[in-house]
């Protein structure tokens, strides 16, 4: 327990250090009225918005943010790993699929969000919709590109065992596609967030962005800045989950 401790205090005790110094120096600099509180709220009173609020946040805004980023990650990943791997067993697939791919991320969500909402309404597809254009194209790349590049020393060797696609696939390629795939999982779950935000942002009637572009049409910083907390730390949990999912599979492909 002290060693696990330790090594934790090693790892992550400088960062503690600088996050106390900075939130310090923000209160400080705040309070004596260096920057005007409408601007920049104290991170106290950031928190009493949080805790007025959080009946309202965290029953109702919070749980519409993180269904849609759910559902819009899963959606991602099925999609994704299913459009990667035909590109890998597809060279046609790939040069027909890949400029799509690469166009669907130079357009900006701001402009083509309303025709989402034009398609779905304000329903809860409007913002998903928005959310898998953000996060899939991770998926997809990570994917390609884990299985297109590991394996070619392996892959000689087992098929001169008569080793057939499959096999080669299965025991080598998904293997040391894994470190890959799960960095283009952080990635993409990272994005949901954003992407979710965008959404409501542009037309809901809950969720964290939703109540985070009334607060600011109504002057209130420090209650759009809590739900900006509550974004940031959503994101952090689910990308610390993908890591603990991955430091896990690993661990067992290696043994």
């Amino acid at each position: 327990m002290k060693s696990r401790f330790k090594n934790w205090a090693e790892n992550y005790g400088l960062f503690l250090l600088v996050v106390v110094l900075l939130i310090s120096v923000w209160e400080w600099v705040v309070k004596q009225g260096f920057i005007p509180s409408f601007i920049l709220p104290a991170p106290t009173s950031i928190w009493q918005s949080l805790m007025e609020n959080r009946q309202l946040l965290l029953e109702q805004h919070l749980p519409a943010t993180l269904k849609e980023v759910l559902l819009g990650f899963i959606l991602s990943l099925i999609g994704g790993v299913i459009i990667g791997v035909g590109m890998h067993f597809s060279r046609a697939l790939e040069k027909v699929l890949y400029p799509f791919l690469v166009i669907s991320q130079t357009v900006p969500l701001i402009a083509i969000s309303p025709i989402f909402i034009m398609w779905f309404g304000y329903s809860i597809w409007s913002k998903i919709a928005v959310t898998i254009l953000t996060a899939f194209f991770p998926i997809v790349v990570s994917t390609y590109d884990g299985l297109k590049t590991g394996g070619g020393e392996y892959r000689e060797l087992l098929l001169t065992m008569g080793a057939n696609r499959w096999q080669i696939f299965k025991k080598v390629q998904i293997p040391l596609a894994l470190p890959a795939f799960f960095s283009g999982l952080k990635m993409s779950v990272v994005y949901c967030v954003v992407g979710a935000t965008i959404g409501e942002w542009l037309g809901a009637s809950e969720g964290l962005g939703y109540f985070s572009r009334r607060m600011s049409g109504n002057l209130q910083a420090d209650a759009v800045f809590a739900s900006i907390f509550l974004l940031s730390l959503m994101g952090i949990v689910l990308f610390l989950l993908i890591g603990l999912v991955e430091k896990q599979l690993l661990k067992n492909k290696i043994r």
